[in-house]
């Protein structure tokens, strides 16, 4: 294999001539085995790394601060990662010390190698185009790292609200599909009042419409950016316009409504913004798992459960029960969401250990959001897709139910008093027989007053008495 030698302030190394990165991606590549997850599996991060390269080298080129010949080129190299490519040379596990410095210098070798290239000269010849004295131009990892993770954390955050929004519609179909079919609904797993299926489904939909706008809302904080703070927020080695200039690139290149913050030295150390995604990550977590655990509840039988209704059968549920069908893509869910609840302390204990004027643990809580974010909008359309839409209900047992249940004697309230009711549901607890034969043998209402109070559309909304 041909070699070439790179050299750094730890001494000189061997660095394969094939690759784009250096010697200290190739440092970082050894140092840290933490997760065997690489950069290069984040594409949206790579992405925006090159994009935030890409607009301070127009940045530094209207300030009249880089040539014109190595801002051509290290934008060709930029244009190229962003459409896709070199993303195999983004080789650092994506936890590692150094507050992302290892990351940030992974993306300065890599635009630096590929924009040598671009203009006729070798892999390593940085005399013509540097990594830090050209790519890294005006810059620290402590500003382009954190710069560039916002950037994608908006872009993916995108991504999730779209897959919750599947999921949204999915219930919402399925509420209107059941909306006539009476059940009984339950609080503390006892029999409360009846409510349709249709009710049931739609408050599913509005749970995560709710938490749509809530991301929404959170979302809107990563647009605040802290690129022209190079190491603690001061500017220093930076134009005296360039963080102005800079986040006008920005805008340019992304086609975000990234801005500048107000105070770069708070900026560099806040990750405040990090601790409010992740908590309403949690939140949705948290209401999605809920709405799993009902759904496995409602379907729960074949026999000896609700069963009200039939989630679609994905696969053989056991080695041992011959017929038996589990509810698995509601429990992959709850999973899911098990993982984001306990990520959210992990993010948060990164965002407490930041000291002074940089928080050094972005790395973590950056893989953890990602993470966090890929699983929840993988879960989420996995859900809609493998479960939700093939749902059907089981119309005659939830009407079954709904006859036979101690809570109908709360639609009869109004009608026969409450010591009739009492007296009732006590006298078909303890004979096993229904509320509406035991109203009609004591003569409290006639069956044809009976059958118009119980009918689907008077129990489960208000009525004006008659």
């Amino acid at each position: 294999m041909k070699t070439r030698m790179e050299h750094d302030l730890i001494g000189d190394k061997e660095i394969p001539n094939e690759v784009y990165y250096g010697v200290q991606t190739a440092r970082a590549q050894e140092n840290f085995h933490i997760t065997g997850v690489l950069l290069s599996q984040f594409p949206t991060f790579i992405e925006s790394l090159a994009k935030v390269k890409k607009a301070t080298a127009l940045a530094n080129y209207n300030l009249g601060t880089l040539e014109e010949n190595k801002k051509n080129a290290i934008c060709s190299a930029c244009d190229e990662i962003i459409a896709g490519s070199l993303h195999d040379q983004f080789v650092v596990d994506m936890i590692q010390g150094g507050a992302g410095t290892s990351i940030n210098m992974n993306a300065n070798e890599v635009i630096a190698n590929r924009a040598l290239e671009i203009l006729g000269h070798a892999k390593g010849e940085y005399q013509y185009l540097h990594p830090n004295n050209d790519v890294n131009k005006s810059q620290s990892t402590n500003d382009s790292y954190p710069t560039a993770f916002r950037i994608a954390l908006f872009e993916k955050l995108y991504e999730l609200t779209d897959s919750m929004n599947v999921l949204r519609k999915a219930f919402a179909n399925k509420a209107e599909e059941f909306k006539d079919v009476v059940k009984m609904g339950r609080t503390q797993l006892q029999d409360a009042v009846p409510m349709t299926l249709g009710q049931e489904f739609h408050s599913f939909a509005t749970m995560i419409e709710e938490d749509i706008q809530r991301l929404v809302d959170a979302q809107q904080l990563v647009r605040e950016m802290n690129l022209g703070a190079t190491a603690i927020g001061t500017g220093i080695n930076s134009h005296p316009a360039y963080a102005h200039e800079v986040e006008l690139r920005l805008q340019e290149v992304t086609g975000r409504p990234f801005v500048t913050a107000k105070d770069l030295v708070e900026a560099t150390q806040d990750t405040g913004a990090y601790v409010q995604i992740s908590g309403v990550l949690k939140r949705v977590a948290t209401k999605i798992s809920k709405i799993c655990n009902d759904l496995r509840l409602l379907s729960s039988g074949p026999r000896t459960g609700f069963n009200e209704i039939n989630l679609p059968a994905m696969q053989p549920g056991s080695s041992i029960m011959p017929g038996k069908v589990n509810p698995v893509i509601p429990e992959v869910v709850n999973q899911v969401a098990f993982q984001v609840i306990g990520t959210d302390v992990t993010i948060t204990m990164a965002s407490e250990g930041g000291q002074l004027q940089l928080n050094v643990f972005e790395p973590v809580i950056a893989y953890n959001l990602f993470n966090s974010i890929n699983m929840m909008k993988n879960a989420f359309e996995t859900l809609a897709e493998k479960c939700v839409n093939g749902i059907t209900a089981n119309e005659e047992r939830c009407k079954d139910l709904v006859l036979h249940s101690i809570g109908l004697v709360t639609a009869l309230n109004p009608y026969i008093g409450y010591e009739n009711s009492t007296n009732v549901a006590k006298e078909a607890l303890d004979s096993g027989r229904s509320v509406y034969d035991i109203v009609l043998e004591r003569k409290l209402l006639t069956k044809e007053e009976l059958d118009d109070i119980i009918k689907p559309e008077n129990m489960i909304k208000p009525r004006e008495r008659k």
